[in-house]
């Protein structure tokens, strides 16, 4: 919990937003056609909380609205200033993750892999569900190789194609 709470307040303090502005930043930055809808379960929250939180962010010039399929449907859109925040709390998290550990050795550092690597396929039940557990992952950092990735695709045999 120490870990996930220092990441929170790393990402947030970098951003200036909340965890939801946050987990919409990072899921817009790498699956820029994402609808509220698909933002609202990557966050684990409602579509309404999703809808304000795309208000902020466009208010902080973050994010744009942009038509979705017909005209209900919204496809929130990073502004460079979206993008460049997104990086920053991409890298503040980091940061936090690099300093848990500094004083691991090599070795060390591959069995936590390992074994981080094992609990997070234990943790994969499903695709929304797995979309919420990398909602502040720099998915580019994990490549094809992602536990959580790699449970879901054994588990449907395809990716739906909207995140990792």
């Amino acid at each position: 919990m120490a870990l996930a709470d220092a990441q929170i307040e790393a990402v947030q303090k970098s951003s200036g937003v909340g965890t939801a502005g946050c987990a919409t930043l990072v899921a817009l930055g790498h699956y820029p056609n994402l609808t509220l809808r698909d933002i609202a379960t990557i966050a684990g929250l409602s579509h309404s909380v999703i809808v304000r939180t795309v208000e902020v962010l466009v208010s902080a010039g973050l994010v744009i609205k942009a038509s979705g399929k017909d005209k209900r449907e919204v496809t929130p859109q990073l502004t460079p200033e979206g993008q460049r925040i997104r990086e920053a709390l991409i890298n503040a998290r980091a940061a936090v993750l690099a300093k848990a550990l500094v004083n691991l050795s090599p070795q060390k550092q591959d069995v936590l892999h390992g074994l981080a690597s094992e609990m997070l396929e234990n943790l994969t039940i499903d695709r929304d569900q797995s979309d919420h557990l990398c909602r502040l992952c720099d998915e580019s950092a994990c490549g094809p190789d992602c536990p959580v990735e790699m449970k879901v695709q054994k588990m449907n045999g395809a990716d739906r194609g909207m995140n990792h």
